[in-house]
């Protein structure tokens, strides 16, 4: 079979890279084209253009650059166009892929979609087009298949690939004092700060976080780096401040951390498989009124992808104009005590069985296979 599969960032380079190894595994006719990074390239994929090069993030500059994302769309079309895969594999990407998905209406190649765009969480009208252009929805949520099912679409929850990302770090037998020397970091509890993976996530939410560090005496924080940031990038906001940046580390980092403060995102699910308690921050641009317009367009109860699992607020949010000291402070000070501590474990041993056991790439893949296969019978 011919695989055609397109991640446009670096968290979708490495689930379609887990994704096409067992494609390879399971179909011995594996032949897989595609747009990605490097991790696709490692697994097998022929990657035609790096994600690199197709990246535009936000609204603003997408219209800044939509004559460059139309001649992605083309080129990307064009090449599906001239190779005739049996399968179009979309993965995650929303803004770009569902973009593509209109253009191969007309094709003959299927299309799959593995990881949902986020339409649950603001823009539900987006459903009525994956319903008409995807042949199979793959998600990563349980709730999703709810979700989707209000909306008379049928989607396959196959487990979440960061159970995957987990247990393929088993826990190194370390202690903290071992850690934190090769670190050289003092020999104190550890909170950690994971501030986000983006330059403008970093700036509206880091300088927040820190303003408690010194109402926490006894620990030591520790900022988790992001891959795609440098200390230079986190100098600014520390101006002095003793408080070190370990990058590439961050599982690491986190089990050997008390509690953690986290941004909004993938990393709250990871920091609740690892079994670390956390308040959960966001913020933004724009005061009152953004957070009005915030909680005005969202469509979701929850921000953190734990609450939303759970279906109930299970860690506790801080948004926008609640995300301040004094509330940072107290909601970090309840999770370091031992009761509050004991009840956020038992939740995230519900959320890890929720979520299902490793394997969703290997499920997914069979999935894609097994239905082509009923395809060309």
């Amino acid at each position: 079979m011919k695989y055609y599969i397109i991640a446009g960032e670096a968290s979708g380079d490495l689930h379609a890279a887990n994704l096409a190894r067992e494609l390879i595994r399971q179909d011995p006719r594996a032949d897989l084209r595609g747009r990605g990074g490097d991790l696709m390239r490692e697994a097998g994929v022929r990657v035609t253009r790096h994600y690199k090069e197709m990246a535009i993030m936000g609204f603003l500059t997408v219209l800044k650059n939509l004559r460059r994302v139309r001649k992605n769309l083309r080129e990307c079309a064009a090449e599906i166009d001239a190779w005739q895969p049996d399968a179009v594999i979309l993965v995650d990407y929303g803004g770009f892929n569902l973009r593509l998905a209109r253009t191969l209406a007309a094709r003959r190649s299927r299309v799959y979609y593995y990881i949902s765009p986020k339409v649950w969480a603001w823009n539900t009208s987006r459903v009525r087009a994956i319903k008409r252009l995807v042949d199979r929805m793959y998600v990563i949520f349980p709730f999703e298949v709810d979700f989707y099912r209000a909306f008379d679409y049928t989607v396959h929850y196959a487990g979440n690939p960061l159970v995957d990302a987990i247990h393929q770090h088993p826990l190194q037998e370390e202690t903290l004092e071992e850690f934190a020397a090769a670190n050289r970091l003092p020999s104190k509890p550890v909170i950690a700060l994971l501030a986000g993976s983006r330059a403008q996530e970093i700036r509206h939410v880091l300088p927040k976080m820190l303003r408690v560090v010194d109402r926490f005496p006894d620990f030591q924080f520790v900022i988790a780096g992001a891959p795609s940031m440098t200390d230079a990038d986190y100098a600014p906001y520390l101006r002095g401040r003793p408080v070190p940046v370990v990058h590439g580390q961050t599982y690491r980092l986190l089990r050997h951390s008390s509690a953690a403060l986290v941004t909004s995102g993938t990393a709250t699910l990871e920091t609740a498989l690892l079994r670390v308690p956390q308040v959960v921050c966001y913020s933004g641009e724009g005061g009152l009124l953004a957070y009005i317009l915030f909680k005005l367009f969202v469509k979701v109860r929850y921000i953190s992808l734990v609450n939303l699992i759970a279906g109930r607020p299970v860690v506790k949010e801080l948004l926008m104009q609640q995300l301040t000291p004094r509330r940072l402070a107290r909601a970090l000070s309840l999770i370091l005590a031992p009761p509050a501590r004991a009840r956020l474990l038992l939740d995230y041993d519900e959320i890890s069985r929720l979520l299902g056991p490793p394997g969703a790439s290997s499920r997914v893949a069979s999935l894609i296979i097994q239905s082509l296969g009923r395809d060309q019978r």
